[in-house]
């Protein structure tokens, strides 16, 4: 588990600095190490707990949170975030979807690098109806696999303008956070043995360790340009990874 750990940690360290959890690279990693299917989508989502928490805090103290954003994307992703989650699918269906998220995922966010540390854009209003719509379809594919989908909205409240890129930061990690946390409650109703669960303590204090480093890095040193950038090519790598195991 110790190259594992390190692994969790690098992730956690990249996607805290811009403001994720790194869900869907936890996902990827334990797959290919064979950590026991059943329990993979919670690991992935507490460890998401772990690291954006942090951001979340950090970004409200910061005055970027807008709950005029965040909320009608959480009242569409929430009840589907917990409704995935409870639903159980096979081994060989989550791997293709986690695959298939992977390389969006690692698109969208090569994408959204360019628009980071810009202001000079012009802020749509965007109908509740539509942004609930989109809450509901990043909650439900979050839930079944196990992610938090922030990855997902980031991009695409870039893309339709739907904020300021530090608003929209602060929106992704608190939707991330909200969306995990009914993510472990769906999780739990399959029955998951605690002391199981529990075994994986090492993965939970490296992505601790990571998430601080990775904030200490967005403040102080890398521009969150750069870091989006190392983040994107991260998750590209594992999504090609993951993309010869399938095709073993």
């Amino acid at each position: 588990m110790i190259i594992l750990s390190i692994f969790f940690l690098i992730t956690s360290i990249l996607y805290s600095s811009v403001g994720f959890g790194g869900g869907s690279t936890y996902l990827a990693l334990m797959l290919i190490w064979e950590i026991p299917f059943y329990i993979i989508p919670i690991l992935a989502l507490c460890c998401n707990i772990i690291v954006v928490s942090g951001n979340s805090i950090n970004y409200i103290k910061s005055g970027n949170f807008s709950l005029n954003l965040l909320l009608p994307y959480l009242m569409g992703s929430v009840p589907l975030a917990f409704f995935g989650a409870s639903l159980s699918i096979s081994k060989e269906l989550f791997e293709i979807l986690l695959f298939v998220i992977l390389i969006i995922a690692g698109i969208l966010l090569l994408n959204r690098s360019k628009f980071f540390d810009s202001n000079k854009i012009k802020i749509n209003q965007i109908p509740k109806k539509i942004s609930v719509l989109i809450g509901c379809v990043i909650g439900f594919i979050s839930g079944i696999v196990g992610i938090g989908g922030g990855i997902f909205l980031s991009p695409i409240l870039f893309l339709i303008k739907a904020g300021y890129p530090k608003q929209i930061a602060a929106t992704a990690s608190l939707f991330i956070l909200i969306n995990s946390i009914f993510g472990v409650i769906g999780q739990f109703t399959k029955n998951i043995v605690l002391n199981e669960f529990l075994n994986y303590w090492p993965l939970f204090l490296t992505v601790f360790i990571g998430g601080q480093i990775g904030n200490y890095l967005n403040i102080k040193f890398i521009s969150n340009k750069t870091l989006a950038l190392m983040t994107s090519l991260l998750v590209i790598f594992v999504a090609a990874r993951m993309g010869f195991r399938l095709l073993s």
